[in-house]
């Protein structure tokens, strides 16, 4: 699957910062596979640039948890275990269980009609059908009530977990016959952060996720 990897030099970033964003989203969609090796000479070759902005990538990669460094053979692709999903997505429920209860009582009107623009953006995302899309108007609808609690050392943590929940995101949002529970689960959210309501708004944090949590577990165990 190395084939279909290219660099998008479209970007004005640094050629390290490049490369990292070509291997990462080859990852996340699925063109390197789990337990595929990362051979810095075959992945320079492929990209057309030397070995150690490569390099750099790699463990870059490393420390967001979806390449794995063994000694004396090398990197691979993190495999998408059921224990990292739970261990993840636990993190997340607290944080954003938290994040709905501040939402609830910080967010001003403007901030509110954000977040309804947010879902009906989701919402006309899942009906184009386009998996990327569908993934960038979730994590905007999610970073609204982020930014909503007005507390920034929570925005932070939650920042620090946005790559590892970005690939257990996309492997659900995978699942098409999921979509429209995704769009009534981000309304029942919306609704209960605008009238206010922080025991329900959390409550409704929690079915989605949890809901993420049993659906991406048991594409793991079939796989």
């Amino acid at each position: 699957m190395l084939n279909n990897l290219k660099l998008n030099m479209e970007e004005y970033l640094p050629l390290r910062d490049v490369v990292f964003k070509t291997l990462r989203q080859g990852i996340l969609k699925g063109e390197l596979a789990p337990g595929e090796r990362l051979l810095e000479v075959q992945l320079a070759e492929r990209l057309g640039v030397s070995r150690t902005p490569v390099r750099e990538a790699i463990h870059k990669l490393a420390q967001e948890g979806l390449v794995v460094l063994i000694p004396r053979k090398g990197a691979e692709v993190a495999s998408i275990s059921e224990k990292s999903l739970r261990d993840v997505l636990e993190v997340r429920m607290a944080l954003e269980t938290l994040a709905v209860r501040l939402a609830c009582e910080r967010m001003t009107e403007e901030e509110l009609l954000e977040l309804k623009q947010r879902m009906q953006a989701f919402e006309e995302a899942v009906s184009a059908d386009d998996l990327l899309e569908i993934t960038k108007r979730d994590e905007e609808f999610h970073d609204t009530i982020y930014a909503g609690t007005h507390n920034e050392k929570l925005v932070i943590m939650i920042n620090n977990l946005r790559e590892q929940m970005y690939r257990y995101r996309m492997e659900y949002i995978k699942e098409r016959d999921k979509r429209q529970m995704l769009v009534q689960e981000h309304q029942e959210i919306t609704d209960c952060i605008c009238k206010k309501h922080a025991e329900e708004a959390k409550q409704a944090i929690y079915r989605h996720i949890d809901n993420q949590v049993q659906t991406v577990a048991q594409i793991i165990r079939e796989q």
